[in-house]
């Protein structure tokens, strides 16, 4: 009997690792990737999903090329097709799709609505506010200040913005600002940034925390520390460079990203701290959203969490919620999982996850992002070229990607964003296509030894702007 088929909805380093994960599994026989990239095709038992010869982007084309392929089981990675109600049209269609339904998507979907949620099940979050008039937020943040010498804000765009729309402030200017540029000039997110939340900066250790449901059970995934900020210890003459070519008045603020890479697992995050998470914060929300609402979540969830000591002990707050795998975390997360993919999907899709016993592989792994950074866009004749800051700003793409051939064997290397195209002599060459380009998962018995695999071979790997974190894996 021939094995099963598995379409993977996504466009980056995410959707890589998802369909290595399935095609790990001897029950699978082919997965198909959509939009994919380049990478996609480079994985054993993997394609990209195509149509007329381009890659499938559209729901219903996915759709009809499922069913054409008798596509067994759908995984979908990314916010934006889940947001747009995929998995609702998949089922309404007759296919099994894993992933939140539209309705449940709101918890990313929109930061002040599931603050609001939050706060009225009980789960903890930090005090917040939610403004749609920029003057009122703006008035809100001064009257803040003046009331709280010693405290801060984070400035949160309302909608989707690719896990770049939080401004962490540490002063009345840079909330001010920050609400200015979300929601006035020049809007910084578009359309996400109609509102903002406004929530008290609190104190403590950032963990995102991962969780797998079918509605009824929820189990805890391995977690990673991961890398939001674009630049790291040391490299404040850089973060000013970026924010003058950016035109962001704050030089000395480190921009979030989507994020500069991770490993797993992690450092800090112990039996005791996860219990008390998945008490007191995953099953609630997973439970309150099934009783509110009537929609049953299956797939994956992440909570963004603040760690804060009181009393002696560490009590966890809700930053932020994501319907989905995070990224680049997905991709030091399942290299780890043993359990197969394939059945894991299925026992979610079955309603069966109580069956199912997660085994993780003790070792490490260590990914680090390579990037478009700064680049002074090369001029064909006369004059100076336009200089960009690179990721999470405006960057240049099209830039041949050079040194792969040179990875070691045993280190993976998941695309974020390249694709083939061809040189001048009509030779087919790997283009960057997006600000995050590549990442370089190391694996290994301890974290030094993933955290060396990294690196070494990620120093192989050439095109022009690349850049890349060099503390990803440091503990002190």
């Amino acid at each position: 009997m021939s094995g099963a088929k598995v379409l993977v909805v996504d466009a980056g380093g995410r959707g890589n690792a998802i369909a290595h994960a399935f095609a790990k599994s001897p029950l699978v026989e082919r997965v198909y990737v959509a939009p994919g990239n380049a990478g996609s095709s480079m994985i054993e038992k993997c394609e990209i999903a195509l149509s007329k010869g381009g890659p499938l982007k559209e729901i219903p084309g996915l759709v009809s090329f499922a069913k054409k392929e008798e596509v067994g089981l759908t995984f979908v990675g990314p916010e934006g097709y889940l947001s747009e109600g995929i998995v609702n049209v998949f089922c309404d269609e007759g296919l099994d799709a894993i992933g939140p339904r539209r309705e449940a998507t709101i918890l990313e979907g929109s930061k002040c609505d599931t603050k609001d949620f939050l706060k009225a099940i009980g789960v903890p979050i930090p005090p917040h506010r939610n403004f749609s008039n920029p003057q009122e937020a703006i008035e809100y943040a001064a009257a803040f200040y003046q009331e709280n010498p010693n405290k801060n804000l984070v400035v949160k765009a309302d909608g989707l913005a690719a896990g770049k729309g939080s401004i962490v402030c540490s002063s009345a200017e840079e909330a001010i600002s920050a609400i200015e540029r979300i929601m006035v000039e020049p809007r910084l997110f578009g359309e996400a940034g109609r509102r903002v939340e406004i929530e008290e900066r609190l104190e403590g250790k950032e963990l995102m925390f991962f969780a797998v449901t079918d509605g009824r059970t929820v189990h805890p995934l391995e977690s990673a520390m991961d890398y939001k900020r674009a630049f790291g210890p040391g490299e404040e003459v850089a973060i000013r460079l970026y924010n003058r070519l950016a035109g962001n008045p704050n030089l000395d603020h480190n921009p979030n990203t989507g994020g500069m890479g991770g490993y797993s697992p992690h450092p800090w995050l112990d039996g005791e701290l996860a219990e008390r998470i998945m008490e007191t914060i995953a099953v609630p929300t997973i439970r309150g959203l099934r009783e509110k609402t009537g929609s049953e979540y299956r797939g994956m969830i992440y909570f963004g969490l603040m760690i804060s000591e009181e009393e002696g002990e560490r009590v966890p707050r809700v930053l932020e919620i994501n319907v989905r795998l995070g990224d680049p975390e997905a991709e030091v997360i399942l290299p780890r999982l043993k359990t197969d993919m394939y059945l894991l999907s299925r026992a979610i899709l079955d309603g069966k996850l109580d069956s199912v016993e997660l085994k993780w592989s003790p070792d490490y792994c260590v990914g680090v992002c390579a990037i478009s950074g700064r680049v002074v866009k090369p001029v064909t004749s006369g004059g100076v070229g336009e200089e960009r800051p690179g990721y999470p700003g405006p960057h240049y793409t099209n830039m041949p990607i050079r040194g792969l051939d040179n990875i070691d064997p045993d280190v993976l290397v998941y695309h974020n964003g390249t694709a083939f195209g061809t040189d001048v002599q009509g030779n087919e060459q790997l283009y960057t296509t997006g600000g995050r380009v590549l990442t370089v998962v190391g694996r290994g018995a301890s974290l030094a030894a993933a955290r060396d695999r990294a690196y070494e071979n990620i120093k192989r790997i050439r095109f022009n702007g690349i850049r890349y974190r060099r503390d990803i894996g440091l503990t002190s």
